[in-house]
Order: C-alpha cells, then sequence, then structure tokens
C-alpha cells in the first residue's frame, strides 16, 4: 500500500516556494522599465489568474466523472475545488485593479477578458450558492456538476480573449508571438510563482477534502445513532 505525502511535509514545501517566490518578486526580478514597481504585482495578477483557471478545470472534470458514475468523491472533489478556486479567482479581481489604477489610469474597464474573468468568479460564487442552499444534496451535486460542465466554456474564452480580440488588457506575454517574451529573470519569477501558487492552491485542496471526509464520517455515525435509538 503506498504511503500519502504527508501534509506536513507538503506545508514546508508550499512555505519554501512562497518565500522563495517572495524573494524573487522583490529582488530578483528586475524592474519594468514603462510601469516601474508597480508591475511587480504581475507576479501575484497572472499566477492567481492561471491557479483560478486550474481550478475550474478541476470542477469540469469532476463534474463530468460525477455524471458519468456518480462517484461521491468526484462530488466532493469539485466542490471542495470550487471553495479553493474562488479565493484565487478573488485574488485576481483584487490585484487587477490595483495594478490597472497606475497602469491604465482606470481601475476597471469592462473588455473582453476583464468581463469573462468577472463571469468566471460569478460562476464560482454561483457554484458556491447552489451546493450551500439547495436542501437535497442529490439535487445540489447534480446542478452544481452541469455548472461546473457549462461553465468551462466561459474558461476556454477567457484563456483565448487576449488572443481573439484586442482588448484593454495586455497581450500575451509567453507564446505570444514575435517580441512578446519576458526578460529571462521575469520569466523564472513569474514561473516560480505560479508553482507557489500551485502548491498552495493543492495544500488548501487537501485540507478542505479532509473536512468533507470528516463531515461524511460524522453523518455516517449520526445515521447510525439514529437507528439504533430507533430499535431501542
Amino acid at each position: 500500500m503506498k504511503k500519502k505525502f504527508p501534509i506536513s511535509v507538503h506545508l514546508a514545501l508550499t512555505l519554501a516556494a512562497l518565500f522563495v517566490a517572495l524573494y524573487m518578486i522583490f529582488l530578483y526580478a528586475p524592474e519594468e522599465m514603462t510601469m516601474g514597481e508597480v508591475q511587480r504585482i504581475f507576479y501575484i495578477h497572472v499566477p492567481a489568474a492561471w491557479t483560478a483557471l486550474l481550478g475550474f478545470i478541476i470542477i469540469f472534470v469532476s463534474s463530468i466523472v460525477y455524471l458519468w458514475k456518480r462517484s461521491q468523491f468526484a462530488d466532493e472533489l469539485a466542490s471542495s475545488t470550487a471553495e479553493v478556486g474562488f479565493i484565487f479567482c478573488t485574488s485576481v479581481l483584487v490585484t487587477g485593479p490595483l495594478w490597472a489604477k497606475p497602469a491604465w489610469g482606470i481601475w476597471w474597464t469592462w473588455d473582453a477578458r476583464l468581463t469573462l474573468t468577472f463571469l468566471l468568479w460569478l460562476l464560482y460564487v454561483a457554484y458556491l450558492m447552489l451546493r450551500n442552499y439547495l436542501i437535497n444534496p442529490a439535487r445540489a451535486a447534480n446542478l452544481c456538476a452541469v455548472v461546473g460542465v457549462i461553465g468551462f466554456v466561459d474558461v476556454i474564452i477567457d484563456y483565448m480573449a487576449i488572443r481573439w480580440w484586442r482588448t484593454q488588457h495586455p497581450q500575451p506575454v509567453i507564446g505570444g508571438g514575435p517580441n512578446s517574451g519576458l526578460d529571462p529573470r521575469m520569466l523564472a519569477t513569474l514561473l516560480v510563482s505560479w508553482v507557489a501558487f500551485v502548491f498552495l492552491f493543492f495544500l488548501l485542496l487537501r485540507v478542505r477534502l479532509g473536512l468533507a471526509q470528516m463531515r461524511r464520517e460524522l453523518g455516517d455515525i449520526r445515521h447510525i445513532l439514529a437507528f439504533r435509538a430507533s430499535e431501542d
């Protein structure tokens, strides 16, 4: 039987990755010539956005598995991922305006990328509201799975928005065509930051899945006690 990856080791790796990322963001990456120090928000904003998209991809796959096989674990994975992904998607909407105001002179504009990211946030909210406000757990799981599958369309369009249309949002700087690359130190910092965010994402997801398992086991114990009480 394979040993489970200890959560203490996961926590230590996450903290180490976050400290390395902070060092690279503020001390290793060079200052951007046009925007100056405010551009360093980029190393938080972009990894948070990528992680929020990753979260909804997991919801999408888990929702398909649940609808296909009625897997309880798939349902719990999708539900737990929605709670964690919501945190990262909110971080995107907070750091974006903080960067936009000094860079563009405005806090917000309804261009394609920003609007689709806000829609992704609303999808996370809708998923969580359905999960928490519907009384019938089976009905909640079914409707949430449908939202998880249909909502994935927004993930695809959101990712491609700056490639398909000319928007206020910057064009791709990685794989975006000629003269769109980053300084090697900037690229290294961005990737390390994303690794740290992914470590944090899966750490929070593990904790949330653990809570879901405990809740399920507590529910089973309550059912057993209620059944025994009815027999007495």
